[in-house]
């Protein structure tokens, strides 16, 4: 037993002690969280503008022509895998650009849109069409109405399905390796590659990317809660 811990301490040392290696996987989780964050923020953009596009109806009750383009897009981003997207708009769409962070926040980006507008989507048709009655019966326009009146109900829906989202998002940036950005997983690997010993960096990899999602998990909880106690009252 004793020689077992003696081996793990070896290892611990060898993996984030000696050459400060320890920097390389916090400098990682800053990659890893900066996507994660500038992705969300514009899935959240995209994934709004997309479900307003895609509950646009005429009078007739036919889709328009902007819910038509938004069920594709949704259709084909969820229709593919991420990694293929990334690759699209590293080699293609973006191959002049030498910022990978961008092109990973942009790749992201585009890719949660598509599931935060199913979200958003999903939040506004849970409110009561009574709301959007009541609006038009106070002379709001059908646009008023949904700024002012719906959507502001609707948040308390998505915030805790959306949090759920940025979780998916920041384990799925794990794949940012493949356009030679070094993010948490990146990191790893490297070490690995330098020690030749696989189980310590990525088992260390394996607890941060733990703990920072265990820390969002409860304050995804504490929030969904006060929620629950606002719409209690």
């Amino acid at each position: 037993m004793q020689e077992w811990f003696d081996s793990v301490g070896k290892k611990f040392v060898l993996a984030f002690v000696e050459g400060d290696r320890w920097k390389l996987y916090f400098k990682g989780l800053g990659v890893t969280l900066e996507i994660a964050l500038f992705a969300a923020i514009l899935g959240m953009v995209i994934g709004t503008v997309v479900a307003l596009m895609r509950l646009s109806q005429k009078r007739n009750g036919k889709k328009t022509i902007w819910a038509r383009i938004a069920g594709i897009y949704v259709d084909v981003i969820r229709g593919t895998p991420s990694v293929l997207q990334l690759l699209i708009m590293w080699f293609i769409v973006m191959k002049n650009s030498q910022n990978g962070v961008l092109v990973a926040s942009l790749s992201f980006g585009i890719n949660s849109g598509a599931y935060v507008s199913e979200i958003v989507r999903a939040g506004i048709l849970a409110v009561d069409k009574g709301q959007t009655e009541a609006g038009r019966s106070l002379g709001l326009s059908k646009a008023q109405t949904m700024i002012y009146i719906v959507i502001p109900q609707a948040i308390k829906n998505v915030l805790p399905p959306i949090g759920n989202e940025f979780i998916v998002l920041l384990k799925e940036t794990a794949i940012v390796g493949y356009v030679s950005l070094t993010d948490l997983t990146r990191a790893a690997n490297q070490i690995t590659s330098r020690t030749y010993e696989a189980f310590m960096p990525l088992i260390g990899a394996a607890v941060i990317y733990f703990t920072v999602i265990k820390i969002l998990t409860i304050l995804l909880d504490k929030l969904e809660r006060r929620l629950r106690k606002s719409d209690n009252r």
